[in-house]
């Protein structure tokens, strides 16, 4: 490497030397006009035309070296962190040409939950091992060396295994091993902390709530319970939940359900009477014993019993215990990543604030409804049937409104509908919006992106992040949405493959929404300004 390089490692190119970025016209850094002479500029209209081009080429320049530094910056993360040792290692053996329910081979969809598992925490890491390669030339050595460092390790859909003698050997040098879905005698080897709850000590120590085969025997329960249900969400929800009890806690499955005296006596004390109420009501009181036999932050679980049985009561009930007081002493934070950015253009023009609000109002005036979504990746509150999406503006300047409308089959069988009712704001970035709403007595908030929008408004895709903090609860997801309901023309799968991976989401990850009902949704809007938009055919 030359000296001169060596000697002035921060040194800016040579072409940056080229633009003097001086003082204005009054003495402004960066070439910035100031206040001129009585406020006018006097000099020849050459000299300002110059001026003009000398300040946008150092504001570009300055927006280069900008980009260039934090992209150096992420890369000196990036570096850091591929030579830090994981907070947490995961072992994960898998069927070798097989396909996972979800339609995608069983290889892509653990290393696509992998690396959702690092977007929860960069140092928890899961290294993949097919049942193929424990018999492969140079594999067998790589997998001892990943069980060795395991503090986690599954065994997913193996039913017929090659080597039986070789896994069941690795599951007893790991703490914590699981064989889900996969030979009964590898499912009998599982063990939670070393503790295989197999013993007739240990089952008799289950029934003790403070034991750790209790421990165990709970934690054992809700991942069957979630391996069923064989969605990318639930896989890494797995995952947490192990992690969360036997490694670091995870925030997001902090259990919702009291723990202590204390918290009981903060209930009681602040809520009795909501609480009185409540149990008194049989709707009221089947919700809540819904509530408590989901497992520790289950979302899925746990919003199907709130839609089942949603009442004021119920709402009264978490409104004093929960948004009121937060007697449980939750909190979680709007997840930042994966970054989705959203579609700066429509049109040919760059998209302003009024025009995305225009976007989300979509089709509503020439329909009763502004979208309907076909599609979503949230398995807790995207797979609804029926979805409506009302967007309107308000009375107040630059305000919005959304209210999506979607129908519930009721956990006893019954078809209702559902309404909810956000408030919109708009964020920095024109195509950012900022959501919130009072969901059964908890306030959720949300961070929208509008992705993409095809300039004829024959289908969109919205992504959103948000957090339910009194409940201990964050979420990301994301919805297709079109005018009918069905699934974009063919020739726009492209686009849509495009704007799908803007959001670090899979196809196969998206859950079809039922739309073959043909029930009236409740659809009112209040009187006001609705459409701006036409829709364009190009």
């Amino acid at each position: 490497m030359h000296a001169a390089v060596l000697a002035k490692p921060h040194s800016r190119p040579s072409c940056t030397r080229a633009i003097s970025c001086g003082h204005g016209i009054s003495g402004h850094p960066d070439g910035r006009p100031g206040k001129a002479l009585n406020g006018i500029d006097r000099r020849p209209v050459s000299i300002q035309k110059a001026g003009d081009r000398k300040r946008k080429a150092c504001r570009a320049l300055s927006a280069s070296m900008k980009t260039r530094a934090v992209a150096t910056e992420t890369a000196s993360l990036v570096a850091t962190d591929s030579n830090r040792t994981p907070k947490v290692s995961i072992t994960a053996v898998i069927p070798a040409h097989k396909y996972h329910p979800l339609g995608a081979s069983w290889h892509e969809v653990m290393a696509h939950v992998a690396d959702r598992l690092t977007w929860e925490d960069p140092y928890f890491q899961v290294q993949i091992f097919t049942e193929k390669a424990l018999v492969a030339d140079g594999s067998h050595s790589k997998f001892s060396d990943a069980v060795q460092s395991a503090q986690i390790m599954l065994i997913l859909d193996i039913q017929q295994p090659a080597k039986l003698d070789l896994l069941l050997g690795s599951m007893r040098t790991v703490p914590t091993a699981i064989a889900l879905g996969s030979h009964p005698q590898l499912e009998a080897a599982t063990s939670l902390n070393n503790i295989t709850l197999t013993t007739p000590w240990e089952k008799a120590a289950a029934a003790l709530p403070w034991s750790s085969s209790a421990k165990g025997s709970k934690v054992l329960q809700s991942v069957r319970q979630v391996y069923k249900r064989q969605t990318s969400d639930d896989l890494l929800f797995m995952l947490l939940v192990l992690i969360d009890a036997y490694i670091t806690e995870v925030p997001l499955v902090k259990s919702m359900q009291a723990q202590d005296l204390s918290t009981i006596w903060k209930m009681g004390t602040k809520c009795g009477k909501q609480i009185l109420a409540c149990v008194r009501d049989p709707e009221c009181k089947a919700a809540l014993d819904c509530l408590t036999s989901c497992a520790s932050n289950d979302q899925v679980c746990s919003f199907r019993c709130i839609v089942s049985y949603e009442s004021q009561l119920l709402e009264d009930f978490s409104l004093c215990i929960l948004q009121k007081n937060n007697c449980l002493g939750l909190s979680a934070d709007i997840p930042t990543r994966p970054r989705v950015l959203p579609m700066t253009h429509f049109r040919g023009q760059p998209l302003t604030h009024h025009q995305a609000e225009d976007l989300f109002i979509g089709w509503l005036g020439k329909k009763k409804w502004s979208w309907r979504v076909v599609a979503g990746q949230n398995v807790a509150y995207d797979q609804f049937p029926c979805q409506y999406q009302l967007y309107y503006r308000g009375k107040a300047k630059n305000s919005l409104w959304y209210d999506p409308v979607f129908q519930v089959i009721t956990l006893d069988g019954k078809a209702v509908w559902r309404r909810r009712h956000y408030r919109v704001r708009r964020a920095e970035v024109p195509g950012t919006f900022h959501f919130s709403v009072l969901d059964n007595g908890v306030i959720s908030k949300e961070f929208w992106r509008i992705v993409h929008v095809t300039e004829d408004l024959s289908w969109g895709l919205f992504y959103y992040a948000g957090a339910a903090s009194v409940v201990g609860q964050a979420y990301r997801g994301a919805v297709l949405v079109t005018p009918d309901g069905k699934w974009p023309a063919p020739d726009q799968e492209e686009a849509l493959e495009g704007a799908l991976k803007k959001c670090s989401i899979k196809r196969w990850e998206l859950y079809k929404v039922d739309n073959s009902s043909s029930a009236a949704a409740p659809l009112t809007v209040p009187e006001g300004p609705m459409k701006t938009i036409e829709p364009e055919v190009v």
